[in-house]
Order: C-alpha cells, then sequence, then structure tokens
C-alpha cells in the first residue's frame, strides 16, 4: 500500500484497475477529454496474488483518494472534477 500511496502523491492523477474494466476504460477516456493524461496502473495481477477484493477504478487525484467510477462520475456531473483537476496540476486550462 505504501507504494500506491507515493505513486499517487507523485502524479495529479493516477488510476488503478484493469485491462478488463469497462468503467476504467470509460473514466480513463472521461479523462483524457478533459485534457488530462492519467498514470494508469493495471493491478489485476497483484491482486490476485494476495487475494484482494477491489471494486475498479481507484482514482487518486493531487495525492488524495477520491473513489471509483460513481464519484468520478458525481464529481463530472457537479461540474467540480476540472475544478479538482486543475488543483492537482493535471489541467492548465
Amino acid at each position: 500500500m505504501e507504494r500506491v500511496f507515493q505513486l499517487a502523491a507523485e502524479r495529479p492523477v493516477v488510476m488503478f484497475g484493469k485491462s478488463t474494466c469497462c468503467m476504467c476504460h470509460t473514466i480513463n477516456t472521461l479523462f483524457r477529454d478533459f485534457g488530462v493524461n492519467p498514470t494508469v496502473r493495471e493491478i489485476e495481477h497483484a491482486l490476485a496474488r494476495h487475494g484482494a477484493a477491489v471494486d475498479f477504478p481507484v482514482v487518486f487525484i493531487g495525492g488524495n483518494l477520491v473513489g471509483g467510477a460513481n464519484e468520478i462520475m458525481t464529481l463530472h456531473l457537479n461540474g467540480s472534477l476540472s475544478a479538482m483537476l486543475k488543483r492537482a496540476g493535471a489541467l492548465w486550462l
């Protein structure tokens, strides 16, 4: 977990997910439509080895855990996602 939080602190937007997760693809596309280039780590193999159950995607913005697809879409729909991305330095305009 320490490596997860370290990576999240080093990059403006970090998303952990699975290559087969349709919501991971959707959220990644949303970020890219904003002009944001998130750091994406696919971690299904690491989690399978540890027997962990996680809902994907898991998104960090500005070093803070934001949550998954529901939280990101809620922020987008209420208009606060772009401001959050700007504060994190992921969005310049």
